[in-house]
C-alpha cells in the first residue's frame, strides 16, 4: 500500500471517530409552573353568634370593636340599612346609624381620620359621620355606578363596585385617584365585593362565591385564595336562609380575623398565614 493511500485511510478513520452517530436524547419531565393563585389554608378558632336578620354589606374592626354594616332588601322585610358595633355574645348590632331604607341600600363603611364614610348601593351617594358622635356631617358622590365594599390604606378611600375594578378616592375631594384592575391567571376577576387590608394586601370577598381573594395592591394580581365552602355549608345547614359569604374584618392589634355572610347564624374567627 503506498503512503498516499495510507494517509487517506487514516484521515477517514480519525474523522469517523471525531464525528460519532447522533444519539436520541430522552425528553426531560420538567414540571409545569402554575400561575394560579396559591390556596390559603385556614382553621376556625371560634364561632360566635350572628344575627340572621343582618344582610351583611360591611365588616371591620375599629378601636378593638367589630362593626357591621347592613342593607335593606324587600325580599327580607326584617333587614335594615344600618351600621354599628356587633355584640359577640349575641350577634346583635348595637346601632350607631340607620339610614332611610326606602331611599337607600346601605353598603360598606370605613373609618379614616376621625370620620366614618358609608356607601350606598345604586344612588351614587355616600355619607360622612363624626367617628365619635356618629352625627352626620356630610355627603359625597363617587364615580362608580354602584357602591359595594369599602376599606382604606390610611390615605385613600378604597371601594369596590361589583366589577373587576377597585377605585381609590381622595378622602377630601372624593375625586378618583386611581383604578386597580383585579386579575388572575384567567384574566379580569369580576364581582369584587367587601374589602379588607391585611399586612399590606387587599382581601376581597368575591360575590356569589365562597372565595376570599388576596390581591397585591401594586399590580392587582390575585396571589392567594381562601375557599370557605365548608363555612358556607355549615351556615346553610344551621340556617337554610343563609346567603352568600360577605364579610372579612381584621383587628390589627389582636391579629384576629373575622368572617361571616349575609343572614349567617355565625361569625367565625379564623386563622391563616397572611
Amino acid at each position: 500500500m503506498n503512503k498516499k493511500l495510507t494517509w487517506i485511510i487514516a484521515i477517514i478513520f480519525l474523522s469517523a471517530c471525531n464525528n460519532p452517530e447522533p444519539k436520541e436524547v430522552a425528553p426531560q419531565n420538567t414540571p409545569a409552573i402554575s400561575n394560579e393563585p396559591t390556596a390559603i389554608n385556614y382553621s376556625v378558632v371560634y364561632a360566635y353568634p350572628h344575627d340572621t336578620t343582618s344582610f351583611t354589606e360591611g365588616f371591620l374592626v375599629h378601636d378593638g370593636e367589630l362593626y357591621e354594616a347592613t342593607g335593606y332588601t324587600k325580599e327580607y322585610p326584617s333587614s335594615r340599612s344600618l351600621f354599628g358595633v356587633v355584640d359577640l355574645k349575641t350577634g346583635k348590632i348595637q346601632k350607631k346609624v340607620e339610614i332611610d331604607r326606602n331611599k337607600y341600600f346601605g353598603e360598606g363603611i370605613v373609618f379614616l381620620n376621625g370620620k366614618v364614610y358609608q356607601l350606598t348601593y345604586t344612588t351614587k351617594i355616600g355619607f360622612v359621620y363624626d367617628a365619635k358622635t356618629f352625627k352626620k356631617i356630610g355627603e359625597f358622590t363617587f364615580p362608580s355606578a354602584e357602591g359595594w365594599g369599602f376599606t382604606t390604606d390610611g390615605k385613600s378611600l378604597i371601594m369596590s363596585d361589583g366589577s373587576s375594578n377597585i377605585s381609590y378616592l381622595d378622602p377630601i375631594t372624593f375625586k378618583l385617584v386611581k383604578v386597580l384592575g383585579v386579575t388572575d391567571n384567567n384574566g379580569p376577576v369580576d364581582s369584587i365585593n367587601e374589602l379588607e387590608i391585611i399586612n399590606g394586601f387587599i382581601y376581597a370577598n368575591r360575590y356569589t362565591t365562597n372565595y376570599i381573594l388576596k390581591i397585591d395592591p401594586s399590580s392587582g394580581k390575585v396571589v392567594g385564595k381562601l375557599d370557605l365552602t365548608t363555612l358556607d355549608t355549615e351556615a346553610k345547614n344551621k340556617y337554610p336562609e343563609s346567603l352568600q359569604l360577605n364579610g372579612i374584618a381584621y383587628d390589627s392589634t389582636s391579629k384576629k380575623v373575622y368572617v361571616t355572610g349575609k343572614l349567617w347564624p355565625n361569625i367565625y374567627e379564623i386563622k391563616f398565614n397572611y
